[in-house]
């Protein structure tokens, strides 16, 4: 079977089967089973849970196993492409980001010693930027699916 692109994976790769793609990318050593699944995903039947896990199968990204199903391609397909994976956690990129510079600008406040034009402005800078940056890292940790 001929592997698909990236391009062709994303524009199958929607819905309840990016669900389930996000909930094996969240387990343990990704590798989960179609209870497992059912239940984390609150679908109404096993069927539908071992539907788009074939889903899966069928765009190259799991394999089946004896009795669970085990990822063999990760892919950054939609806002998945906004994440980045620690272990099992799916942490937004801009956390990292807002988490820097929420540094930078602590450190600046605690060396903040003369008022000027200059100090302001960088004040100003580091308050926007870090506010622009925690808004955008909410806003991606609300979109995910």
């Amino acid at each position: 079977m001929k592997e698909l692109s990236d391009e062709e994976i994303a524009s199958k790769l929607k819905g309840n089967t990016l669900r389930v793609y996000l909930a094996l990318l969240k387990s343990k050593d990704g590798i989960i089973g179609v209870r497992e699944v059912q239940r984390a995903l609150k679908f109404s039947s096993p069927a539908l849970a071992a539907y788009h896990l074939n889903k899966l199968e069928e765009l190259g990204l799991v394999k089946k196993g004896n009795s669970d199903y085990q990822i063999v391609r990760e892919v950054k397909v939609g806002v998945l492409k906004q994440f980045t994976k620690i272990g099992s956690f799916m942490l937004p990129r801009y956390l990292f980001y807002a988490s820097l510079l929420t540094t930078l600008l602590a450190f600046y406040l605690t060396q903040f010693k003369e008022v000027n034009f200059y100090s302001i402005f960088a004040l100003i800078f580091g308050i926007l930027s870090t506010a622009m940056m925690w808004y955008e890292t909410i806003r991606t940790w609300l979109e995910k699916p």
